[in-house]
């Protein structure tokens, strides 16, 4: 099954202290998907992108990459450096640079930041930081100083930093957290520019961005996949109703 999937789990499982945080997890993420994860708190979903990105080791199961790569052999750093780029919830960008320099930062290149800002930046990275200004509609803020930023604008600047890195798979914790309307608005018409050339999971809470998403919708609950399908039809699931919705 792993054969022509991006991203296989099968059967994971991982405790902590006695409490089975993953239970018997299976999912598969095709390559150019966006798909949602959704579930009350303490579903598994933050623990699951652990195992993903290699913070943390299942007890059992696997997590095949690519349908070759085994995850559970790899650390962070070299897992980022296959092409799994991680968002968590709160942005972190450099905040006394410009736009600018936080996407040439992010460029994959000798990441140290003096030699970063202290040479000029060659055509291709040129072009490559114009596409993502313009991808993550900060076209007109490129010299603004990042802390100056709205919340909404910052999470942009941070998944601009994400692409910057080249991902095959990107993971992104609850984007639309913090935003206004338009913000979230415009983040859901960003990520499917994204899903039009990577693979996009994406935790939420918001029902009405995952909508705005239309895309495939995994429910998690105690550690295993509770439903799977559009959101009408995981709404319309009793069992999701009881643990999830209805609360």
């Amino acid at each position: 099954m792993a054969a022509g999937s991006l991203l296989y789990l099968d059967n994971v499982s991982v405790s902590f202290d006695g409490f089975r945080a993953i239970n018997k997890l299976s999912m598969i993420i095709k390559p150019g998907e966006m798909r949602a994860i959704i579930g009350p708190n303490g579903a598994g979903k933050t623990t699951m992108m652990d195992i993903i990105t290699g913070k943390t080791r299942p007890d059992e199961g696997d997590v095949i990459y690519q349908g070759k790569v085994d995850l559970t052999k790899h650390d962070e750093a070299a897992i980022a450096n296959m092409g799994i780029g991680r968002k968590f919830q709160k942005p972190t960008v450099f905040e006394s640079h410009s736009v600018y320099d936080n996407l040439l930062l992010a460029l994959k290149q000798d990441r140290r930041v003096f030699p970063m800002l202290f040479r000029l930046p060659s055509k291709d990275e040129q072009t490559r930081i114009d596409e993502l200004l313009a991808l993550t509609r900060l076209g007109d803020l490129r010299e603004t100083v990042a802390g100056s930023l709205s919340h909404g604008q910052k999470q942009w600047l941070e998944i601009g930093m994400l692409l910057a890195q080249d991902p095959q798979l990107l993971l992104i914790d609850e984007p639309a957290a913090g935003m206004t309307d338009a913000e979230t608005e415009e983040t859901a018409k960003l990520l499917k520019d994204i899903a039009q050339t990577h693979s996009v999971v994406v935790v939420e809470h918001d029902m009405d961005f995952i909508r705005s998403l239309g895309v495939r919708v995994t429910v998690l609950h105690e550690g295993s996949v509770l439903a799977e399908g559009s959101l009408d039809q995981v709404s319309a699931n009793q069992r999701v109703v009881e643990v999830y919705l209805g609360r």
